[in-house]
This record gives C-alpha cells, sequence and structure tokens, in this order.
C-alpha cells in the first residue's frame, strides 16, 4: 500500500482551495498557495539530486517556511528531520550526523551555530531563510532558492510504512535518540485525535508550541490541516501574543504544556475579547489540578482537556474526551486503536485502584516504527511487542489512567515510594506557589530526601519554612519536603516543560 501524509495538504486544499491555512503576523497563506509552493521546494529539492528516503534536517521557528519546507519533504518521498533552533553546534552536529542529513534547512538568527554544526560533519547543502536583508553566511543559499522550481503536482508515492519523519528524543536518559515516525502512523495520530478533539473546519488553532516537538507538530499542525481548518503561527510564547492572536483571528483551540496555562492565568488579558477560546488541550507534563480550576475560573467557558503521549506515539496515547466524561487529574482514556496496559516489574497486567501502580506500555498505529540505527534502545523499549514508556500510572474502575511519575523520578525515602507528582498538587494549591517541581536528592541514611523547587507570585511573602509546614500538614510524615527552594523561575525547555535534570545538580547547594 502506498500512502504520503502530504495527502493531508492536497486533500484540505482541493476541498477549499482559497480557505486560509495559515496566519502569520500580517501574512496570511490560502490551502492552495501553501499546496502550490510546497510543490515547488519537492521539485527543488530533487532537483538537489537527493533520492527519496534521504533526510533533511529543519532547524526553524514557528514560520511559514516551517510548514513549506515540511510538506516539500514529504511531497518528494524524504524524510524531515526537525530540530531545536537553540541546540548548539556540537548538538546540531550529533542530529546531522546521527540522523544521516543530506540537507539542512536553517534561517538567519541562528545560522552561526547551525554552521558550525555542519563544518563538524562536513559539506551539506545548507538553505537559508533570511529575516533581514544581509549577506548570506559563506557556502549557504536563500531558502528562497527552493520556490524557484515548478510544481508538478506530484506527490511521492511513499509506502504506507516508510518512515515521514525523524523526530529526535529529549535525551534525558543518554544521547537523544531518533524516532522513526511513518507516513500513515502520522496520519492515524491526526486524524483520530481530531475525531476524539471535536475538530471542526471553522477552528482556529493557536500554534504556539513548537513544530520541531512532536506535540506542536502532529496534535496542533496536522491536525488543523487534516480537518481543513487554520492556524495562527506564533514563534515564541508570550501570553500577550496569545491574547493578541485570540482577539485578531477569534482563534478556538490552543495545545500547550502546564506552564503556559500558568502564565495566562496570571497575564492581563486588558480589552482583548478572548471568549472565543473554547479548548485547551493539555499535555508534555501532568497539569496540576489547581491550575486546571485556576485557569477555567479566569476564563470562563474554556475547558482544559488533559492528554498523553510521548515523541515515539506522536504526542498521542490518551485523552480526556470532554468537558462531560473527564476526570480532573486524569490523562483520559486510551485513544482508538491504542492498546495500552499497566503493569508490574514483571509485564503483568495490574487491576484497576490507586495501590496499584505500574508502567505504562502499549502497542498500536501510534507506535513508532523504532529507533534509526538504534537496535539495541529499539529492542530495549519495545520488550515482547510493548512499548515500555517508563511511566508510572494506575487506572480507576472506569478506565481512566492517573499518572503518578516519571520511573525516573520516583523517590524512595526510607523504602517508601514518594511521587514527585503528590507533592507537586499540594504545592501548587499554596497561593503563593505559581511553579512547583519535586525531585529526591541523595541521602546516605534514608536512601533519597524529597526536595521542592518553587517560584511564587510577584507579590507574594513566603518562606521556605512556611511551605514546609504546609506540605507537612497535608501529606504523610514521609512525604513532604526537608528543603524548598525559593527561584525567581523553574528552568523550562523549549515547550515550556520544567526542567528536573537542571534541578538535580541544585541538591546539594545549602538550602535558603
Amino acid at each position: 500500500m502506498t500512502f504520503n501524509l502530504a495527502t493531508i495538504l492536497r486533500e484540505s486544499a482541493k476541498k477549499a482551495p482559497d480557505k486560509i491555512l495559515m496566519h502569520f503576523a500580517d501574512q496570511s497563506f490560502s490551502y492552495a498557495q501553501v499546496d502550490e509552493v510546497s510543490g515547488r521546494v519537492a521539485s527543488a529539492l530533487l532537483a538537489l539530486g537527493l533520492r527519496p528516503g534521504q533526510t533533511v534536517a529543519v532547524e526553524l521557528p514557528n514560520v511559514p517556511q516551517f510548514i513549506v519546507a515540511y510538506f516539500g519533504i514529504l511531497k518528494a518521498g524524504l524524510v524531515m528531520l526537525p530540530l531545536n533552533p537553540l541546540l548548539k553546534g556540537p548538538e546540531i552536529a550529533y542530529h546531522l550526523a546521527d540522523g544521516d542529513a543530506a540537507a539542512l534547512i536553517t534561517i538567519d538568527v541562528f545560522a552561526e551555530e547551525a554552521l558550525q554544526g555542519v563544518a563538524q560533519v562536513g559539506e551539506l547543502p545548507t538553505f537559508v531563510v533570511r529575516t533581514v536583508p544581509g549577506e548570506l553566511p559563506p557556502g549557504t543559499r536563500p531558502f528562497d532558492e527552493l520556490y524557484q522550481a515548478p510544481d508538478t503536482g506530484e506527490i511521492a508515492p511513499t509506502n504506507a510504512d516508510d518512515t515521514a519523519v525523524l523526530l529526535y528524543t529529549s535525551g534525558t536518559t543518554g544521547r537523544p535518540k531518533g524516532a522513526e515516525l511513518t507516513h500513515f502512523q502520522m496520519f492515524m495520530a491526526c486524524t483520530v485525535a481530531g475525531d476524539t478533539f471535536g475538530f471542526e473546519p471553522d477552528d482556529v488553532m493557536l500554534v504556539v508550541l513548537p513544530l520541531f516537538h512532536a506535540f506542536g507538530l502532529s496534535s496542533s499542525l496536522n491536525t488543523t490541516i487534516r480537518f481543513g481548518a487554520t492556524t495562527v503561527l506564533i514563534p515564541r510564547f508570550d501570553p500577550n501574543a496569545v491574547f493578541d492572536a485570540i482577539d485578531r483571528h477569534r482563534a478556538t483551540l490552543i495545545c500547550g504544556v502546564p506552564t503556559m496555562y500558568i502564565a495566562l492565568t496570571r497575564a492581563d488579558v486588558g480589552d482583548r475579547d478572548v471568549s472565543s477560546l473554547r479548548v485547551g488541550a493539555s499535555g508534555g507534563a501532568s497539569i496540576p489540578g489547581e491550575v486546571i480550576r485556576a485557569f477555567e475560573a479566569t476564563f470562563p467557558g474554556v475547558v482544559i482537556l488533559e492528554g498523553y503521549g510521548l515523541s515515539e506515539t506522536v504526542a498521542f496515547a490518551t485523552f480526556n474526551a470532554s468537558a462531560q466524561e473527564r476526570k480532573v487529574l486524569s490523562i483520559g482514556k486510551p485513544m482508538w486503536g491504542v492498546d495500552l496496559r499497566i503493569v508490574d516489574e514483571a509485564d503483568r497486567p495490574l487491576p484497576p485502584g490507586p495501590d496499584n501502580v505500574g508502567e505504562i506500555i502499549m502497542r498500536g498505529h501510534n507506535v513508532m516504527k523504532g529507533y534509526y540505527k538504534n537496535p539495541e534502545a529499539t529492542a530495549t523499549a519495545m520488550k515482547n511487542g510493548w512499548f515500555h514508556t517508563g511511566d508510572l500510572a494506575y487506572a480507576d474502575e472506569d478506565g481512566f489512567i492517573f499518572i503518578v511519575d516519571r520511573t525516573k523520578d520516583l523517590v524512595i525515602r526510607g523504602g517508601f515510594n514518594v511521587y514527585p507528582r503528590e507533592i507537586e498538587e499540594v504545592l501548587y494549591a499554596h497561593e503563593a506557589v505559581v511553579e512547583a517541581a519535586v525531585i529526591g536528592k541523595p541521602d546516605e541514611r534514608l536512601g533519597e530526601e524529597v526536595i521542592a523547587f518553587v517560584s511564587i507570585a510577584p507579590d507574594a511573602r513566603v518562606t521556605p519554612e512556611e511551605l514546609i509546614a504546609y506540605a507537612r500538614e497535608r501529606v504523610a510524615a514521609y512525604k513532604y519536603p526537608r528543603e524548598v527552594h525559593i527561584l525567581p523561575e523553574l528552568p523550562k525547555g523549549t515547550t515550556g516543560k520544567i526542567l528536573k535534570t537542571e534541578l538535580r545538580p541544585a541538591v546539594t547547594r545549602t538550602p535558603p
């Protein structure tokens, strides 16, 4: 069977060619325009001598050229390797080499580091998106050059199981690994997600999550295009930019991570009309119940629906389908076609109940083909045909899944399991706390000690001792944090997810 993911663009363009696919700043582009220009890019890439199945790395923020390059690469039968524009030269070199990139598309504001990466792997055709007039770096070519080829209208007849996107994991356990996501897998992810989400052609999706991330690429962009709706590209998350976009374009949907919803709740809407927004999908990290309640109280009529997925599953596995069916703090139920289990250390299924915490494993159309050129890592993750996520959870009697924590984040204090999310929920309930993260600190006597990091509201006055006492009153004695560090802001990745890896070195410091 042949199938190419670019079909989602072609079919939506045939159905409504003049419909606006994306707004960006003061520009708007129709489905027909994006379909035609991406066809030109496909022809140009093939004219370079690239062969179907080769990889093209794209290091761009949320700009129109990302979408044009993405579908041009797919139409040519090539593989898209999205890169974080904030990567440094050595990191870029690693991804280019490990992913066997045959070309690179970058942007002038990040070109210096990109070219350092290219220099470490040898010559590579490099195209640069220009945001300001001026000379291009030596040895590079303007991205606009890719527009000069004719659009043949052809979409390469790739096999459904061919790799469409090579998406590298964050590398929290060793060096990043390239998850091979297929054309059919990504098509199913956006189709089932849109059906579950109740996507309508008149919806307007705020694309504020980075498109180099699975959540932004699949749940925000692919789903919007699959259902013929409209996107609003926002290059960098900023509450004012989000409010402006909702007001100007009557946006109805947003996909985000918990820290984004926290920031939106605390920001001043001013005189902007944000009443068009109806749903916020949350993922990337567990969203505290207090954040959901605060957001929905601040923006009446909007509901936060939490879901769950990983890069290896196209950010897609479970979801709370509606406000009527959801359970706050739950990641919902498995989505259509996803077979999910909670298992013990021997992979034996566990019965429902909060006392039966185990690892989430799954199989189905959403699970990657494997890790690129890494059969050992693939075999470890895909034991007995099931993808092992490393996430701990339990199911209730109704089939709703409740994430407890990552296996690696579990704190074992004196032989007792302490799940950081539970303690974080308690801290978030304190009126002064804006962000919270709990980790374990090595301890000679107990094995590990519970440590918390928080940021507080600008006008709040609270001491670490007061927060320790607050938690101590609300959880068992072995669970409450013995140290609380108050920081101006917790470290975050490009999606806004709190980075506990950057907090771990701080646990050896003397508490404030």
